[in-house]
């Protein structure tokens, strides 16, 4: 496992947006929440990308839902999809107006 925490923080892939638009995109700091989870910091996983943890339990509960075939599993897979996007734009609306803020002394 330190082996594999080694590689992924030694092979992190930048941002697309952020090199060459200048801004975040919706996704950013998944790879440094993945790192910091692996770690066992659940604290700084979840300040890094709050919605990562929502991901996980979305695709835990798809493998269960191909495997097991639950009675509900679509409409419940279809709710945590929705629940996990509007995290993400909530998120990623914060990140973008604490960076404006931030950025711009009034």
């Amino acid at each position: 496992m330190f082996l594999i925490m080694l590689w992924l923080e030694r092979n992190m892939m930048p941002c697309f947006y952020k090199k060459y638009f200048g801004f975040e995109c919706p996704g950013c700091g998944m790879q440094r929440s993945i790192v910091a989870l692996l770690k066992g910091d659940i604290y700084d996983s979840f300040l890094l990308y709050p919605p990562l943890f929502i991901t996980i339990a979305l695709f835990i509960f798809l493998g269960g839902h191909l495997i097991f075939n639950f009675k509900h599993g679509a409409s419940i897979l279809k709710w945590l999809f929705i629940l996990n996007v509007i995290i993400i734009g909530i998120n990623y609306l914060y990140k973008i107006m604490n960076t404006t803020t931030s950025c711009c002394p009034s």
